[in-house]
């Protein structure tokens, strides 16, 4: 029991830390980098909680393909972070005003511990007997595809938009790029790419 409160405590401040360099480090390749690093802290929560199907998720999609990908994309493209600096100033009051309403929300949720403090142990009740004969991934499953399939097909939704926006955001045409026109070969006869030469005899072409 100590063992694994010692090592919630470990994981849960390097997490802390690592999300903390996210948004402080200047160099855009170590946030990223910092952003693994507190993917696998959170992981590492998880296997703690018993949830090792969640674990391993986070670990293979966000880890293993977001994170990597946001990695290259960083690296490949050409931003000027001293043109997007420039408007830091501007956008620093709507910032602040979302901050303080996020520490405001974090003090009622302290606060209703303290006023409601049956809450806690209603949170905490053992679960039922029964899902102990349940493995983790067809619980997950259950309440994902039936109680919020409706909040899941959402958020499919959303990440299929961000998909859509962050290919139009980057998709630059270049006049000197000769690209691919799929009508053009679908249209394509013979007579465009075939040319009939009458050679005499004797005569090269």
């Amino acid at each position: 029991m100590i063992v694994s409160a010692i090592a919630f405590y470990i994981f849960a401040a390097i997490a802390i830390a690592a999300g903390f360099m996210v948004i402080a480090s200047r160099n855009p390749v170590h946030s990223v980098l910092f952003l693994i690093l507190a993917f696998f802290n959170a992981a590492a929560l998880f296997v703690l909680m018993g949830a090792e199907f969640i674990a391993l998720i986070l670990v293979i999609v966000y880890v293993g393909a977001v994170a990597v990908l946001f990695l290259f994309v960083v690296m490949m493209l050409d931003i000027d972070f001293t043109q997007l600096r420039q408007g830091f100033l501007q956008y620093l009051p709507v910032g602040a005003l979302l901050g303080l309403i996020l520490v405001l929300e974090l003090g009622m949720v302290g606060a209703s511990w303290v006023i409601a403090p049956d809450a806690i142990h209603a949170a905490a009740s053992p679960a039922p007997a029964f899902i102990d004969q349940v493995t983790n991934t067809r619980a997950l499953g259950r309440i994902l595809y039936t109680q919020y399939v409706y909040l899941f097909q959402a958020a499919g939704l959303i990440l299929l938009v961000a998909m859509i926006g962050a290919i139009v955001l980057t998709l630059r045409h270049r006049p000197d790029i000769k690209r691919q026109v799929i009508a053009h070969q679908v249209g394509r006869r013979r007579d465009d790419g075939v040319e009939y030469k009458d050679v005499k005899p004797g005569q090269g072409l």
